[in-house]
């Protein structure tokens, strides 16, 4: 039996195949032409020994990103552990649509002013390292409520040379101005949990199993949380014109849209991903 079909049961062929590959490529350093000339016969025996090791770990659903310890996204390598999520491709759409969007990010032949960006949720780090990355001139603040998480980011932005401040806060438990913090933002950004609990069945061993749940959960009652604690914040701590930007559950993008009306925001605009599913959300602060 070849590799990948060892990964069958959990992933289709395609897929099985990508990640053997990845393994063998990032691992044992073979290329794609030493694997089809069957050089994976002839590694050494404890080369072997690692790679059955990493198979028998793979078909007990481990992401393989947690194995191999880091995970590409936007461009950037970064590490990643089971305290925080993997990177997703459409999170990196998030990270593109609002490089596009945000005016402060823009190229343009007159310098603007730097742009101050708050990511709430920072995980990995991903999304403020990428939109630091993307602009010299950005002042990133990244929070989270997971010091682990914190850890790891932080070691992402140093890896990837650029400057993020990273804070530990619980979204849910902060108020506006404690400590007099009177900080305005020109954007928001946030991944927040969104998958509600009755979902769990419908959901992936590798994530479910693997990923943590703190990152990934909400309650069936209340699958906006986290994005109306957001969006409240955000109305008070936004410049005028500012920009919320969020990664969404396309199973409550209409009751997201209503509850930013609500709040007070304008211009809202849901945007699907490249699968076809209503999965961010951009919203104005008058």
């Amino acid at each position: 039996m070849r590799l990948w079909q060892r990964l069958t049961p959990l992933y289709d062929a395609g897929e099985a195949k990508a990640i053997v590959r990845l393994v063998l490529e990032d691992r044992f350093g073979l290329t794609f032409t030493d694997i089809a000339c069957g050089k994976v016969e002839e590694l050494s025996v404890e080369a072997a020994t690692e790679l059955e090791s990493i198979m028998r770990r793979l078909e007990h659903a481990e992401p393989v990103q947690y194995i191999l310890g880091k995970a590409s996204f936007c461009g950037l390598t970064l590490q990643v552990s089971p305290g925080v999520l993997i990177p997703r491709p459409e999170t990196e759409e998030l990270v593109e649509w609002i490089k596009e969007t945000a005016s402060c990010l823009i190229p343009s032949s007159i310098p603007p002013a730097p742009c101050s960006i708050l990511d709430i949720g920072t995980g990995s780090g991903c999304i403020a390292i990428a939109l630091a990355s993307a602009t010299a001139d950005s002042e990133v603040t990244a929070w989270d409520v997971s010091e682990q998480a914190l850890s790891i980011a932080r070691e992402n932005a140093r890896q990837n040379g650029v400057h993020v401040t990273f804070e530990h806060h619980d979204i849910l438990s902060r108020q506006e101005n404690e400590q007099g913090d009177t900080r305005r933002w020109d954007i928001v950004v946030s991944n927040p949990p969104y998958i509600c609990r009755k979902e769990r069945s419908s959901m992936e061993r590798n994530v479910l199993e693997y990923e943590p749940g703190l990152a990934l959960f909400v309650p069936d009652d209340d699958p906006l949380k986290f994005y109306e604690a957001i969006a409240s914040f955000s109305m008070k701590s936004l410049k005028n014109g500012g920009s919320l930007y969020f990664e969404i559950n396309p199973a409550y993008a209409r009751d997201l849209q209503k509850m930013l009306r609500e709040i007070g925001y304008k211009d809202i605009i849901i945007r699907e991903d490249s699968y076809g599913k209503q999965r961010m959300a951009k919203a104005t602060k008058p």
